[in-house]
């Protein structure tokens, strides 16, 4: 067959040979001369079954391609042969991984039987996309073919969650992550269920995400990239119903603390009462060394207290009253507390339950100082009565925007931490408020920097929260779709729970950790040399990661991009001269 040139899909033969042996979860092939098949092909294999009479069909992706030159054995004999002194004959093979038997026989194919590309319903086969009730687009092959995630494994339905890892600035982790938030929302993946699913982001690196509701003139002036869209059987435009949050500013108005954008932005902020009743001062702890100790016990002693006084004040305000004495801004709610578990007050055993001793004078100084260190960066965020209407100033998690995100990037580590915290928990309340037969409509959740929030070591409140959404908000509906540079930093139970796995471009030594065993050897190779907009995703129905492309947003991710002049657009003729231009230096994505 080496000299016959490839008829339709042929592209060789299984191989055979001692190093080269066919088994039944993985055969080599013999390239024809005339073909080639590269890393990512899917191909389809029939054998027979002797005295039965039955054909099985085996499918497979390749994961590893190889040249060499048969006849020479020295390293100087390329040179020769290529005088014409030595006869030789360069030769490709490729290795395949098996994906699909059917039926269930697991038997090699025998060398010599004829391998050809899966196209059209054997790719579909090959892949399981015919066993996938609903499906997502993923992304785009490498040959610009649609590849599907089985969505009863990302809804809830029968599975949950997704987690994305990948250097900063290169992975385009959160691009991807929108990007799958616009198949659902926009695309119809979630059919008649869209209406009443919500997904909430947390924008912690500059403004991308502010700009969801305006559409991205660069990709909408590119044919390549509406041909793209047009694959994936998805409309190119924004997100229709997203709102957008920050919180307020210090002093003054509730104005959102954002940047160039102020137009649509709600400032939002919690009141005292708010911060007593639902116990948010754990959030001022929020880091992984809080828990332990006598140090909890006594968080968790004025937790109880506060929101005792919450329950004993008066309701219509905002304040809260401690021992019958009205507090109506935060530093004052401080002071009340350090009276009650300063070890020298006549207050102290009410709150703390420990006496004046050496060691309950150390864990209250230690909880009273490092209280108001997070103030110092929270306590603008909690206010009294000082604005009127305080619920207009909310993340409204049930009003009428689809997606909503929460830009946190102005913020200090610290309040990052409370607002995350903060909202999780809200968000995980109201979900187990809900009471039905059915499974409620799914709420997505995009958390950056999962690493930040879920250390590997230690424990702490939001880590907890984030451990619980892991483990059983698939119960709730709740979806988490976390990311961070390592994944290897992060607590693993959370990343296990994970239904769907991708990678962008992982650091070399990242890329060895046992997180991403899952990969293979090649594919982990490879994972370091992926470019923006090129992600590696396991599912569990496909035995085998696959690479996928995903297209430019159609969103704006940046000022420059929006296609109006509602904020300040560019003109398109200089956007779109800066994103060609940009091509060839990897900035088409923003992470």
């Amino acid at each position: 067959m080496t000299g016959t040139p490839p008829q339709d899909a042929y592209r060789g033969l299984v191989l055979g040979t001692d190093r080269e042996a066919s088994t039944p979860l993985g055969f080599s092939v013999f390239v024809d001369e005339h073909s080639y098949l590269q890393l990512d092909d899917v191909v389809h294999v029939q054998t027979g079954l002797p005295g039965v009479g039955e054909t099985v069909d085996v499918y497979g992706v390749v994961d590893e391609v190889t040249a060499r030159q048969e006849g020479v054995s020295l390293t100087s004999d390329v040179g020769l042969v290529q005088e014409g002194l030595l006869p030789a004959r360069n030769v490709v093979s490729a290795h395949v991984s098996v994906t699909r038997v059917e039926p269930e026989i697991y038997v090699p194919p025998m060398p010599g039987q004829r391998v050809s590309l899966a196209q059209g319903d054997a790719r579909g086969t090959a892949l399981y996309f015919d066993k996938m009730k609903e499906r997502i687009p993923l992304g785009l092959s490498r040959t610009g073919e649609p590849v599907f995630g089985n969505l009863e494994f990302l809804d809830g339905t029968r599975g949950a969650h997704v987690n994305i890892s990948g250097i900063s600035g290169v992975a385009t982790k959160t691009s991807y992550a929108t990007y799958l938030l616009y198949a659902l929302f926009e695309g119809g993946a979630l059919g008649n269920r869209a209406a009443n699913s919500k997904a909430l982001i947390f924008n912690v690196k500059g403004e991308d995400l502010l700009f969801l509701d305006r559409p991205n003139r660069v990709t909408a002036d590119d044919p390549e990239e509406r041909e793209r869209y047009a694959h994936l059987d998805l409309s190119v435009g924004p997100f229709e119903r997203a709102g957008f949050f920050a919180p307020v500013r210090r002093g003054g108005q509730p104005m959102p603390d954002t940047g160039s954008r102020q137009e649509g932005v709600v400032g939002c902020f919690w009141t005292l009462r708010e911060f007593c009743a639902k116990g948010y001062i754990q959030y001022l702890f929020a880091d992984a060394e809080s828990d332990r100790g006598q140090l909890s016990f006594l968080i968790d002693n004025v937790d109880g207290r506060l929101r005792t006084a919450a329950r004993l004040t008066p309701v219509g305000t905002s304040n809260i009253e401690v021992d019958g004495e009205p507090m109506t801004t935060f530093d004052e709610l401080l002071d009340a507390i350090d009276a009650h578990v300063d070890p020298d007050s006549d207050l102290v055993d009410k709150w703390t339950g420990t006496g004046a001793s050496a060691l309950a004078t150390g864990t209250a100084r230690a909880f009273m100082r490092r209280l108001r260190a997070a103030a110092r960066h929270v306590g603008h965020l909690v206010r009294g009565d000082e604005f009127d209407h305080p619920e207009e100033h909310r993340v409204d998690l049930d009003g009428p925007h689809q997606v909503l995100v929460v830009d946190l990037h102005r913020l200090h580590d610290r309040a990052q931490r409370f607002v995350v915290g903060v909202l999780l928990q809200e968000l995980t309340d109201r979900r187990e408020g809900i009471s039905g037969a059915e499974r409620p409509a799914p709420f997505f959740v995009v958390v950056d920097e999962l690493n930040k929030y879920a250390p590997r070591e230690g424990r702490s409140p939001i880590k907890e929260v984030l451990l619980d959404i892991a483990e059983r908000g698939r119960s709730l509906g709740i979806i988490l779709i976390g990311a961070q540079q390592t994944a290897s930093e992060v607590e693993p139970r959370i990343v296990a729970n994970a239904s769907f796995r991708v990678v962008g471009r992982l650091d070399a030594a990242e890329a060895q950790r046992g997180e991403y065993r899952f990969l293979g050897a090649a594919m982990r190779d490879r994972s370091v040399l992926l470019k923006p907009g090129s992600m590696i995703v396991q599912q569990p129905e496909i035995p085998v990661p696959l690479l996928v492309q995903f297209p430019h947003p159609s969103w704006a991710t940046r000022k420059q991009e929006v296609a109006d002049t509602g904020i300040g657009a560019a003109s398109p003729t200089a956007v779109l001269s800066s994103f060609r231009a940009g091509r060839n230096d990897d900035r088409r994505f923003e992470d």
